[in-house]
């Protein structure tokens, strides 16, 4: 299968792989609008890949396979000074 991947206009490192170059009737409507006009970045042959940068390819094929599309989100961004505090409350609790 070659899927084409998408990225977001609206939403940073936010892309949307579907099974057919520019056939987005399985998206939902309200995912499109918030995802904004679909820019192609790939055309990507899904079933030759092990593995993909940010995704479970397991999940991806899966996913295809069952809605039609799959909607990758960019990592959650860490708060260091939420770990900073936790990690001085830690170190208090032990000395």
């Amino acid at each position: 299968m070659i899927c084409a991947v998408y990225k977001s206009s609206r939403k940073a490192d936010t892309y949307l792989f579907i099974r057919q170059k520019d056939k987005f009737d399985d998206v939902p409507s309200a995912l499109l609008e918030v995802f904004g006009p679909p820019q192609l970045v790939m055309l990507l042959p899904i079933e030759k890949r092990q593995h993909l940068g940010l995704a479970d390819i397991t999940k991806v094929k899966a996913e295809l396979t069952q809605n039609g599309y799959y909607l990758q989100l960019p990592p959650p961004q860490v708060n260091l000074l939420k770990e900073l505090l936790a990690q001085q409350q830690n170190g208090a609790a032990t000395d």
